[in-house]
């Protein structure tokens, strides 16, 4: 255990904790709604620090990042807890863990300083904090970027984004992309079926992209819950007001965890939700989980020419010359070099 930070102390030894946008007040003894940090006698502490409960060397694009060192590795880590509690999680083995499991926490330990060598030894290009959500293990993850960036690899998150102000801005610090899900433009979404709320999420996504964070966009899709004209139409809307230049990835839903009732995407689907981010101005709009699609390809968004070919997370073609449109010349959005 760590004392965690993003924290104050209140009377009769409870605490207020600021890490998330849940900033849950916890009593002696209690758990936050993320089920890894505890009160203890009026101290907050970290109960998942270096505590690795999945590694593995991903392709970046596999986080969805495709405007981010594209073709290179991300050395990707997790530790358990999420303060989500999604109906459709994919990772619920491990994101809700310590609900599952009588608030047992588990991992290898794992030092800043191993997290790193680790890295450099499988010759990542960045650190992804992914998986569950890296939010909940803020502490460890800034100590690993910290050190990370001194030895040259990049670090990004994969993340829901309900994160405060405050623990955003200290992020942002040592973060060099994030993909955030943005998962419905509906409160109510949120309130039912992830058991949060919309409002922060919007927010961070504004905050780390004024300090500097490179950030794409995933919405998982899930048909009869997010997928009309009009909520597709609000998110693109609300990218388009932050920055024309973020990529929005459109993936495809199939039945997992409690959310077995709901068919998977049709392509068809995805398909009109590209259009739609075309209609509002985006410059770049990815189709998910649909390998061979042609919405998984890069095009310059001024004269349409192929810049990047993929298939399912492999490169297999690059065109860029110098973060650039061979073609026309255009400058592509993204963090290249």
């Amino acid at each position: 255990m760590q004392e965690a930070r993003f924290y104050e102390k209140l009377p009769s030894e409870k605490v207020h904790c600021r890490l998330c946008a849940h900033e849950c007040i916890i009593a002696p003894g209690k758990l936050g709604i993320c089920k890894v940090r505890e009160n203890q006698a009026g101290t907050l502490y970290s109960l998942v620090y270096g505590k690795i409960i999945s590694r593995a060397v991903d392709p970046i694009e596999k986080k969805p990042l495709f405007h981010f060192l594209p073709g290179t590795l991300a050395f990707s880590i997790a530790t358990v807890g999420c303060n989500f509690q999604c109906a459709h999680c994919q990772n619920y083995e491990i994101s809700q863990y310590p609900r599952l499991h009588e608030k047992k926490i588990i991992g290898q330990d794992m030092s800043p300083a191993e997290v790193v060598a680790e890295a450099r030894e499988t010759r990542s290009a960045s650190i992804a904090y992914t998986y569950t959500e890296p939010t909940i293990f803020a502490e460890f993850a800034y100590d690993v970027a910290v050190l990370s960036r001194q030895k040259g690899i990049r670090n990004v998150f994969v993340s829901n984004g309900f994160m405060t102000e405050t623990s955003a801005a200290v992020m942002a610090e040592v973060l060099d992309g994030d993909n955030i899900d943005l998962k419905s433009f509906s409160d109510d979404f949120y309130t039912k079926i992830c058991k949060a709320r919309l409002q922060p999420v919007l927010d961070t996504i504004i905050r780390l992209r004024k300090r500097g964070v490179w950030i794409e966009i995933t919405t998982l899709v899930i048909p009869g819950l997010n997928d009309t004209d009009q909520e597709l139409t609000d998110i693109a809307n609300f990218i388009k007001g932050v920055g024309p230049e973020i990529p929005w990835h459109v993936s495809a839903f199939y039945p997992t965890y409690k959310m077995l009732d709901r068919p998977r995407t049709p392509v068809s689907t995805l398909r009109r939700a590209r259009e739609i981010g075309r209609a509002a101005g985006l410059r770049y709009i990815y189709t998910g989980n649909i390998p061979g699609d042609t919405g998984e390809n890069t095009y310059c968004y001024r004269c349409n020419e192929l810049l990047i070919e993929r298939f399912g997370f492999t490169v297999r073609r690059n065109y860029l010359k110098d973060g650039c449109c061979h073609q026309c010349g255009a400058p592509i959005d993204g963090v290249w070099k």
